[in-house]
């Protein structure tokens, strides 16, 4: 019994001490689920607009950002003409490698670039999103949801000399990251993605079992575990 307990405790060491590793890749997943459309009906009655999902690899953090099917970005004055907005203030962190895509498939154009340590304002909602630090936006062929290649509903890039944790923080008014969005999928309004743009965002709490949370959670199963099984031999 006491060499389960040790094996367990042992292991939580290990998954915990991985964790404080930069060379290991961690996952956090974030959902889109707060409808910030402004013009009557809203989002209609979807819900899930889609997840970013960011990835540590070394000392940056790969990005992607992928909409639920039948919804795509859009670049309006709501979002400052930005597809996605985040918080990235660290000083020496970049964007890099930004791409779009149509259910995965790399498109060319559009071109996007990303800027960071930077105050962007979002005055849609009467202010209360806040600012924001940082954010992807389009320099060529994908400027609204009317333009012909206006069928992207991912992005992908890399945020260099960052952390999960850095990447993570919350804006001023509780808010993680914005997708500037046409809701087309279903329980979205009539009239299609191009008729209902708007912003959604994602507020606290990446999903548990990736990433960090992931580790604690596996961590506090062993102990648990392993408490319980001495408490049965006793």
């Amino acid at each position: 019994m006491k060499s389960f307990t040790r094996i367990a405790l042992g292991g939580a060491a290990l998954l915990a001490a991985s964790a404080a590793l930069p060379s290991v890749s961690h996952a956090d997943t974030f959902t889109f689920t707060s409808c910030e459309l402004s013009a009557p009906p809203g989002c209609g009655t979807a819900t899930n607009f889609g997840t970013v999902t960011l990835t540590q690899s070394g000392a940056d953090v790969n990005v992607s950002v992928v909409l639920t099917p039948g919804n795509i970005f859009a670049a309006t004055g709501a979002g400052q003409q930005f597809l996605f907005l985040f918080n990235d203030a660290v000083p020496g962190s970049t964007v890099t490698g930004a791409t779009a895509t149509v259910n995965g498939v790399d498109q060319t154009p559009p071109a996007l670039t990303g800027v960071t340590n930077t105050t962007i304002v979002i005055t849609a909602g009467g202010g209360a999103l806040g600012t924001f630090t940082a954010g992807i936006e389009c320099t060529l062929g994908c400027m609204g949801t009317s333009s012909p290649l206006g069928t992207v509903n991912d992005l992908h890039f890399t945020a260099t000399n960052v952390t999960l944790a850095q990447l993570e923080t919350q804006n001023a008014a509780g808010i993680n990251f914005i997708a500037d969005i046409g809701c087309g999928q279903t329980g979205c309004p009539a009239g299609g993605a191009a008729a209902n743009t708007g912003l959604v965002n994602a507020v606290p709490g990446p999903i548990l079992g990736a990433g960090l949370p992931g580790l604690i959670a596996a961590c506090t199963g062993l102990v648990a575990l392993a408490r319980r099984r001495r408490k049965l031999v006793v």
